[in-house]
């Protein structure tokens, strides 16, 4: 699957892309959906002209308000985790961001539900992603770590920032046989875990890597 980019600064190397995808791969990254998506989705439009041309690093970059747009290879991992049995119906992304891992969401699962706290960064995301022609992805300006229960439940949740501790509203929001991807820990480095419904009153988790991102908190801005 592919992903129709507008042109400008960074589209115009194949190359840079590919030895992305090749380091990717080096790293463990399997899934060929997944790997296909960040080679072609266009990752320039999501971090200020500036940095465009750092675009297809596969490294973090500052995106503006104390956040960040992840490394590649984080969105990939947390993406091919959230797949690895199933292709989720419905999912839940806790954090908008720039809408970069929104994206990814969105050419591979059928509805994608996404929520963020701060404003401004909520209606960038919604017009880079209107550009690129996304339909399926309903936006939420709320504090994120109440999910989205009117919506619930879902296949599958992927928080993109870190609480301390994974917040009971969006264990409740997983559906039976649901995958939740998400950071838990404090600011200097995290868990990634994999936490998955069992039944109704049960939840399995599993360590994923240590990672380091920004921290889920409360409010609105």
């Amino acid at each position: 699957m592919t992903v129709v980019g507008v042109r400008g600064i960074g589209m115009t190397s194949a190359r840079t892309r590919e030895r992305l995808v090749a380091r990717l791969k080096e790293q463990g990254i399997r899934n060929p959906a997944v790997l296909n998506l960040i080679r072609s989705a266009p990752r320039h439009l999501f971090v200020d002209e500036a940095l465009a041309s750092r675009a297809y690093e596969d490294t973090a970059l500052p995106i503006g308000l104390g956040q960040t747009i992840s490394q590649p290879f984080i969105v990939a991992r947390m993406t091919e985790a959230l797949l690895e049995d199933t292709v989720p119906e419905k999912v839940l992304e806790v954090g908008t961001g720039c809408g970069y891992q929104t994206l990814i969401l969105a050419k591979l699962v059928p509805q994608v539900f996404t929520v963020e706290r701060i404003g401004a960064l909520q209606q960038r995301a919604r017009k880079t992603l209107n550009t690129l022609k996304v339909r399926n992805v309903r936006f939420k300006h709320a504090d994120a770590n109440w999910g989205w229960p009117q919506h619930a439940p879902y296949d599958g949740i992927l928080v993109t920032a870190a609480p301390e501790a994974v917040p009971p509203a969006l264990m409740q929001q997983l559906a039976v046989g649901g995958r939740m991807v998400i950071p838990v820990g404090a600011t200097h480095g995290q868990d990634l875990l994999l936490v998955t419904r069992t039944d109704k009153q049960h939840y399995a988790h599993k360590l994923l890597d240590r990672v380091s991102f920004v921290p889920l908190l409360e409010g609105t801005e």
